[in-house]
């Protein structure tokens, strides 16, 4: 049975503004629980919200950047409901004139996923659950300010929403206006998916809430994906439903069904006036936008004549594109910093799980590295051994190269002399190169750099050992 796998997604991104949405309270993640509050993000009676304007201001470069219209003239709304997370016992957000509609996130295979629109909101606060089965509310959250951006159900797969989700985080990156730190929350994912067969049969649609991390969203999918083809199978379409991710049991649960719609009782934000926009202040915030990792990659391209692939690579990561440019400065060689970037450096990264921001290794350090190696002052593997050492020390490779005597001989007749030792003392392999086995030459090499304690410029043993077999 032919089946369709239909996604939409919903994003809440935390805006990195110094306040909150509606008040001057520090709008800062780790801080002790309940001491960033005041009257109005508390909800007390009298007290008055004053929106944020740099909030507003981020909020509208996001919406550009996603390809949105950005709307002129807007209100703010009261989204009515009770929980303990809302200590108002309302929340202020946008529902029907959100600031940013239509707009789009290409993927790579050319597919535009569109957006039904971006709204501005407040967050709620956070509850904390401890082993004593107790929940503890810290309100120290509520009031940030946030973006919901909603997609159509445009994604077919896991693939395609994981792609959209990192593309989006790297685009809010390079803006700057979020960090979007999922394992901090300041970016967390609603997942909307149901299947359809090739007679249009469909299961009714499941919401996976809160997820926390790219792994999980596609992996919620995949096995979302799995249970609702069983569903067809069977000839059921299941109950439109919540549900949640278990990480340590790789499953879906079931939180509730949603026989009926919310009310939320929606009334206009009575104090917060309508939010007004002329163009030119649009074009101000849209003058503010940094280079975006498409426009970045085709500069790569074709200023760097990078390939597409390692393009694409530097481009899409904000922390990579920004250590690839700062070292080209250094080095001047755009090909040479990308390699080094995106095979040895790339793989003590990993290694390490933190990006390249968070390394001690420093620019300067890193960049000597790669002239050394460029200049054939030390060979590559002495290079990339100094590399696994100064990625942990940020030594001076140059100092540890002189000190440790590992800089490489240039000397032509130093090499000639090594090359003619090796060159008496194997006939036999000579004789098997000139009978055509190559493999020969690359022991004969091996012997050359071994006699010169791996400090003899490869490439010149390899040319003079050519060189001379060829006159023998």
């Amino acid at each position: 049975m032919e089946t369709k796998t239909i996604v939409g997604l919903e994003i809440h991104v935390e805006l990195s503004t110094k306040s909150k949405m509606f008040c001057s309270c520090k709008n800062e993640f780790g801080a002790i629980p309940n001491t960033n509050v005041c009257p109005v993000c508390l909800g007390h009676p009298g007290a008055l919200p004053v929106i944020n304007e740099t909030a507003v201001q981020y909020a509208i470069m996001a919406g550009i950047a996603l390809n949105c219209e950005i709307r002129k003239n807007m209100k703010m709304d009261r989204k009515k409901y009770y929980y303990p997370d809302l200590v108002k016992g309302y929340q202020i957000t946008q529902q029907d004139e959100p600031f940013a509609v239509g707009g789009y996130l290409e993927l790579s295979n050319g597919k535009k996923v569109r957006l039904n629109s971006i709204h501005m909101e407040e967050d709620t606060a956070k509850s904390n659950h401890n082993e004593d089965g107790q929940t503890l509310m810290d309100y120290n959250r509520s009031g940030v300010p946030l973006i919901e951006i909603v997609t159509e159900p445009d994604m077919n797969s896991a693939q395609e929403a994981r792609e959209f989700v990192e593309s989006l985080r790297e685009i809010l990156r390079f803006l700057e206006v979020s960090d979007v730190k999922m394992s901090e929350g300041s970016m967390r994912c609603d997942c909307n998916i149901n299947i359809s067969d090739s007679n249009n049969n469909k299961t009714k649609i499941s919401e996976i809430k809160n997820l926390n991390s790219i792994k999980s969203i596609e992996k919620a999918i995949e096995y979302e994906e799995k249970r609702h083809r069983k569903l067809l199978e069977n000839g059921e379409i299941g109950v439109k439903e919540t549900r949640r991710w278990d990480d340590n049991l790789f499953e879906t649960k079931r939180m509730r069904v949603k026989d009926v719609e919310n009310d939320y009782r929606f009334a206009v934000e009575g104090d917060i006036p309508r939010i007004k926009l002329t163009d030119a202040q649009i074009d101000e915030i849209r003058a503010m936008i940094p280079e975006l990792p498409k426009e970045k990659q085709d500069r790569y391209m074709k200023d760097y004549d990078l390939s597409e692939y390692d393009a694409n690579l530097l481009s899409h990561s904000k922390d990579l594109s920004v250590l690839f440019e700062n070292t080209n400065k250094l080095v001047n060689d755009p090909k040479e910093c990308a390699n080094w970037i995106l095979t040895e450096l790339s793989r003590r990264l990993n290694e390490k799980e933190i990006e390249a921001s968070e390394m001690n290794l420093s620019i300067e350090n890193f960049a000597k590295l790669i002239n050394l190696a460029k200049n054939n002052k030390i060979n590559n593997n002495v290079a990339k051994k100094l590399l696994r050492e100064i990625f942990e020390t940020n030594d001076d490779p140059e100092v540890l190269a002189k000190d440790r005597n590992l800089l490489q001989i240039n000397d032509e007749k130093f090499i000639e002399n090594i090359v003619d030792e090796v060159i008496n003392e194997n006939g036999e392999s000579i004789e098997a190169i000139k009978n055509g086995k190559d493999r020969a030459f690359g022991f004969l090499v091996g012997q050359a750099m071994k006699k010169s304690k791996g400090k003899a410029n490869p490439k010149q043993v390899n040319e003079l050992l050519k060189e001379k077999i060829n006159n023998l």
